[in-house]
């Protein structure tokens, strides 16, 4: 028994400590700073899919496919009344005219063209060009057998059409992506790479590596999955079931900020007769790996690349956007940049933020009911705090003034955060990169005197002597 005591004592005597450490919350685990969360990339279909069937026959599959984008090839029989008529830049307006009207009535788009064998000649070139933009045409797909792409530059310029280098298996002459770069990297931007990623496989090209190495310079693509790689004879198969990593070269799209589209290429012989059923699993594989289903995103994307449309300021301030990356740097303050073409009710925000010190202080703005024309909006909307520096209800993932958050996950400073805000009902959750921070039944608390049901969304823009940036601001709306 005399040995017994000292034991006691001491589990006596530790238990208060190790109350006291169980009380505390761990430290979460949050996302690492790479991880990409997949854009929802359009999908068109390259009508050579359906090369056994007339183009009039595959807009009627590609819009049961509920893909609303189409890729024409010269050649294709084209239906109809004129059974030897072929879609092609040469077709005559009757035909021009009828391929339009079948678009319109399936919902379709018409955006790419290809593969075209451009001659090095500018009367001949215009004619693809005057055809592009008479359709309604942004990308002509081509192989150019010449070197000079000086007059494919000019004309691309000119029609502001972008123009797609393909890539065949080797021995072709642009099998490999750095051939396409050394051609394209002198280039204006209406000129880069449409990468088919069955023929890199077939050649021995990862896609993945292919797309980093041609990284600014991707206008298009021809996405395929095939059985096997460095096979010439590999089969096509359904997306996610072969070894082209759809997903990591959807992350790697992402990344890199691709806004072309995929055009669905499915070239299997033993499914020419019906390459439906493997191109909707397929489908199928790619929604369910994209982060960004059913979102809009708000900071749109245009031609011109990013752009404040839809959007207002009030206050002093403003916030700077670079139109090729889309991020927002706040300048002056304290203002508010909101979102003004539309009122959300119960929706789920995401974003990501980056401070550029620890003093940064910024927030994001739930449910402003009203048009913003005085502070008043802070009163009457609830705003989900940046501000690293301070504490408690004031700090990074409260709801300011009213609720603090449960958990810390910021990352440092100058690494960019990641925001999932929902607001349904009257319950705000805040998801700080990867954890639940804060999960509160709203009610007048704190500055916030009352909220609505629905309402704008807007960010704060605080000082430039530690100014906020904001980037990939997305909604759905439930």
């Amino acid at each position: 028994m005399k040995h017994l005591l000292p034991v006691v004592l001491l589990a006596v005597l530790a238990a208060p400590l190790l109350m006291c450490q169980s009380s505390e919350p761990a430290i979460p685990k949050t996302e690492p700073q790479d991880v990409v969360r997949i854009r929802e990339i359009p999908l068109s279909v390259q009508c050579w899919t359906f090369r056994k069937f007339t183009f009039l026959e595959a807009l009627e599959k590609i819009e049961a496919l509920g893909i609303t984008c189409v890729e024409a090839y010269p050649g294709q029989k084209l239906g109809g009344p004129d059974d030897k008529a072929t879609f092609h830049h040469d077709m005559n307006m009757k035909s021009a005219a009828l391929v339009k009207e079948k678009l319109k009535e399936h919902g379709l788009r018409l955006v790419a063209y290809g593969v075209v064998g451009f001659k090095n000649d500018e009367k001949e070139m215009r004619k693809v060009f005057d055809f592009a933009r008479k359709m309604g045409i942004g990308v002509v797909v081509t192989e150019p057998a010449y070197d000079d792409y000086s007059l494919i530059d000019k004309m691309a310029q000119e029609y502001r059409i972008k123009v797609a280098i393909h890539n065949h298996p080797d021995p072709n002459k642009y099998a490999y992506p750095e051939t396409v770069l050394e051609h394209v990297k002198n280039c204006s931007k209406w000129i880069g790479d449409c990468g088919d990623t069955g023929h890199w496989m077939r050649t021995g090209v990862k896609p993945v590596d292919a797309l980093k190495l041609l990284e600014g310079r991707i206008v298009h693509m021809h996405l395929k999955d095939l059985d096997s790689f460095g096979n010439k004879n590999a089969l096509d198969v359904p997306f996610g079931s072969g070894k082209a990593d759809v997903k990591g070269i959807l992350e790697e799209l992402t990344r890199q900020g691709y806004r072309g589209y995929l055009s669905v290429e499915h070239e299997n012989p033993n499914e020419v007769e019906n390459p439906s059923p493997p191109i909707a699993k397929g489908k199928e594989y790619i929604e369910s790996i994209t982060y960004y289903k059913g979102y809009d995103e708000i900071l749109s994307y245009g031609w011109n690349g990013f752009s404040k449309h839809g959007w207002n300021h009030y206050g002093p301030g403003y916030f700077e956007l670079d139109s090729e990356t889309g991020v927002l740097k706040g300048n002056g303050g304290m203002g508010l940049f909101w979102y003004s073409a539309k009122k959300y009710g119960d929706f789920i925000l995401e974003l990501d933020y980056k401070c550029s010190k620890p003093v940064t202080n910024s927030g994001i703005f739930l449910r402003i009911p009203d048009f913003v024309t005085s502070d008043d909006y802070i009163y009457h909307s609830f705003e989900v705090q940046i501000d690293d520096a301070s504490k408690g209800i004031h700090t990074t993932a409260a709801v300011y003034d009213a609720e603090a958050p449960k958990l810390n996950a910021t990352k440092p400073t100058g690494e960019w955060n990641h925001y999932k805000i929902s607001f349904v009902g009257d319950v705000i959750s805040v998801e700080l990169n990867g954890v639940l921070v804060n999960e509160w039944k709203a009610e007048p608390r704190g500055k916030i005197r009352d909220f609505a049901s629905e309402g704008y969304i807007g960010l704060q823009n605080h000082d430039s002597i530690s100014p906020v940036y904001f980037r990939n601001v997305f909604v759905k709306e439930l």
